[in-house]
């Protein structure tokens, strides 16, 4: 898509385009790429204040700008997990800042490093040379802490609803009640919820309140069990996962995060449980190594173009001194695979009934 917008900038900079852009229709072929590709491309220069749109199918004008480009706005990407900076979409969000003209800056220690501690977070931002920040998957009191701040920030994912902050994230909530809906009809009354603390405390989030609601609505009493506490680590998942499974077992586990989902995967194959005959799972997210999986794992799948086109938006309106407190959503969906199915038989997974 980057290489696409570069040869319209370089067309319309050399003056093979005036007034009005082309439509798709026209410029798709001429260039040999998709309709897809193209219109993300498009929307890119939008970003960019190359091109105006004039509403739907009415072609773009070209704005080209005569006056000094302004200098570049450096914004600060704090992120959740060290690793969050190889997500594709970590990665298109960079490269797209960087081709709208801004400099992108990774605060050199992430959330989870910093123990979601305000005061370790205050200090990594004071160190670093940024003028605008993207918090991604912060908790309340951090995501509290960006929206006071006089720099302007954005709130990726995180506990964001009802602070003064822009933000944007997929709406889960309907996702959530559709994989909950789901394991219930198809037998299941024990379920686990592993979710981290920032999105349990101080309140629980809209996701897993509708995971709970939806236990309500169908008679099932939520507690402890469906909601677990536990300590952020891979030993304390480990824990959590025997305490689980030593009396009672649970008949399926609904994970957030990819990389906590095949620590529980791998904990249910090592304990000689078969997936999903006993033991079904749901990860509240997708991630490319599950194309690879048979049976494919269901999970919650969402669009990352529409919130990373959103918050290159939000950069290059703060650096034209124009920032937004908007917070938009874009819709998540429930894809079922192969790794839910019918309950199993009272206790069938139970490690204290197979001598463990």
């Amino acid at each position: 898509m980057e290489q696409v917008a570069a040869c319209l900038r370089a067309g319309i900079q050399a003056g093979n385009w005036q007034g009005l852009m082309p439509g798709v229709d026209r410029l798709a072929p001429e260039l040999g790429v998709s309709r897809k590709t193209l219109e993300a491309a498009l929307l890119l220069l939008e970003t960019e204040g190359l091109l105006q749109s004039q509403g739907p199918r009415r072609k773009r004008m070209i704005q080209l700008q005569s006056t000094p480009a302004r200098a570049p706005l450096r914004v600060g990407l704090m992120l959740y997990e060290p690793e969050d900076r190889h997500l594709q979409y970590m990665v298109e969000l960079q490269h797209a800042l960087t081709a709208a003209g801004h400099v992108v800056v990774i605060a050199p220690r992430a959330l989870t490093e910093l123990k979601m501690d305000v005061a370790r977070v205050q200090r990594v931002v004071s160190d670093t040379a940024a003028e605008a920040w993207i918090v991604l998957a912060g908790s309340r009191d951090i995501v509290a802490w960006f929206a006071a701040q006089t720099a302007p920030a954005f709130a990726l994912f995180g506990r964001q609803e009802g602070l003064g902050i822009s933000g944007t994230r997929p709406d889960k909530v309907p996702a959530f009640a559709a994989a909950t809906r789901h394991l219930i009809l198809l037998g299941h009354t024990r379920m686990v919820l592993i979710a981290r603390r920032g999105r349990r405390l101080p309140v629980v989030g809209r996701s897993e309140r509708a995971f709970l609601n939806e236990l309500r609505a169908h008679g099932i009493p939520p507690g402890d069990f469906n909601l677990p506490d536990w300590e952020e680590t891979r030993e304390g998942l480990q824990a959590l996962l025997r305490s689980l499974f030593q009396v009672t077992p649970p008949t399926a586990f609904i994970v957030e995060e990819a990389a906590v989902f095949v620590a529980v995967q791998q904990f249910i194959a090592g304990q000689g449980l078969k997936v999903p005959q006993q033991v079904s799972l749901i990860c509240t997210d997708a991630d490319p190594a599950f194309a690879w999986c048979q049976p494919a794992i269901s999970h919650i799948r969402w669009e990352p173009g529409p919130l990373v086109r959103r918050m290159v938006r939000w950069a290059s309106g703060v650096a034209k001194g124009q920032p937004d407190l908007k917070q938009t959503t874009s819709p998540a969906e429930f894809v079922m695979g192969g790794t839910t199915g019918p309950v199993a038989g009272p206790g069938g997974g139970s490690l204290e009934k197979r001598g463990s």
